[in-house]
């Protein structure tokens, strides 16, 4: 196949996780080739190109100049949020394919604009919600369609994790729910396969907190079809973490599954219909469907590069992960407000 001409914007510590996946993959890898890399300090560009051994890029600090030099077919977006709707902008402007880093946008404003500049310009923006492309997410999707625990009625993630970021994270608004919380919101709204009504949802700054605004927060979400999905996060709570995939209780009319984020999933059925507490029966939870998805970033590159290739819809597409940055500004307008918020 022919292979895809890619410029990297944002040459940061996340811009890493891209390249570690690409360079583990050998599909990727053959599939891909970096042409250009910018940034705004272009010796950051310059030292990610020499770490990777990527040979004959572009390096540059104008992003508009190194696509006019490279072509490319497709951009790499992993820039700060604040920088997303140029950096998308520009790319889809010199008809690039474009795959960004979470969240796709700073507003809903701006979000809406994006996917109507996508739309326009016949080519795919889509979102590296890479959590969602992992073996636990995949597993718990695949059990819930199974029916093993009965119809769906609730969610409850816990996410408690002492992060030490330094930059740009440490001075963000509503840093919990902006940055981190997303990737929660999203899974659950991949394993419910629900429509996101509306939120009510409690923001604070704990004392102690090395952040500048908004580091811990609960939610209260209403999906369709009367599911809950609840949601109680600190990005500034020391002493017992949780799994970065946050830790999950997920119930059913004829059972519970238990998730702790990482290897552990179990899940117990009702097994009878007398006695105080009815008897339980341990359901085993499947294997993904397909291996291949379960790769995080690795997977949801793969999504994308297919994409391009067949002219198909990626998974996390603009216009689908719009539902997720909605739950998460319905939630901010909820914590705001102090008021229960339809999305």
């Amino acid at each position: 196949m022919v292979i895809l001409r890619a410029v990297l914007c944002g040459c940061g510590a996340m811009a890493k996780g891209w390249l570690k996946a690409i360079a583990a993959d050998r599909e990727l890898q053959s599939a891909i080739r970096i042409v250009g890399l910018v940034d705004v300090n272009p010796e950051a560009a310059r030292a990610l190109a020499a770490e990777f051994e990527i040979e004959g890029a572009v390096v540059g600090s104008d992003l508009d100049a190194v696509l006019t030099e490279t072509a490319p077919d497709i951009l790499f977006d992993i820039v700060v949020p604040a920088s997303r709707r140029d950096v998308v902008a520009t790319a889809l402007r010199h008809g690039c394919h474009v795959l960004s880093e979470k969240p796709m946008a700073a507003s809903l404003e701006a979000a809406r604009e994006l996917i109507e500049l996508a739309r326009n310009a016949g080519r795919i923006h889509a979102i590296v919600q890479n959590r969602r492309f992992i073996s636990g997410i995949r597993r718990i999707r695949r059990f819930i369609e199974s029916g093993a625990i009965g119809d769906l009625t609730g969610i409850h993630c816990d996410f408690f994790i002492g992060a030490h970021f330094g930059g740009f994270r440490e001075e963000m608004e509503h840093v919990l729910l902006l940055d981190m919380a997303i990737h929660t919101f999203d899974a659950a709204r991949f394993i419910a396969d629900k429509t996101p009504l509306a939120v009510y949802c409690h923001e604070e700054n704990p004392q102690g907190s090395w952040y500048a605004h908004g580091a811990a927060a609960t939610a209260i979400f209403e999906l369709s079809d009367d599911v809950t999905f609840t949601y109680r996060g600190s990005w500034c709570a020391e002493g017992a973490n949780t799994s970065w995939e946050s830790e999950w209780r997920i119930i059913g009319t004829k059972g519970t599954l238990l998730w702790d984020g990482a290897e552990a999933l179990s899940a117990n059925r009702i097994a009878g219909s007398e006695g105080f507490f009815r008897p339980l029966v341990v359901v085993e939870v499947p294997e993904a469907a397909d291996p291949l998805e379960t790769h995080g970033h690795a997977s949801v590159i793969a999504d994308f590069v297919a994409a391009v290739r067949s002219g198909t819809k990626p998974e996390t597409a603009g216009d689908d992960n719009f539902n997720s940055l909605a739950m998460v500004f319905a939630a901010i307008e909820s914590a705001r407000t102090r008021q229960r918020v339809t999305i």
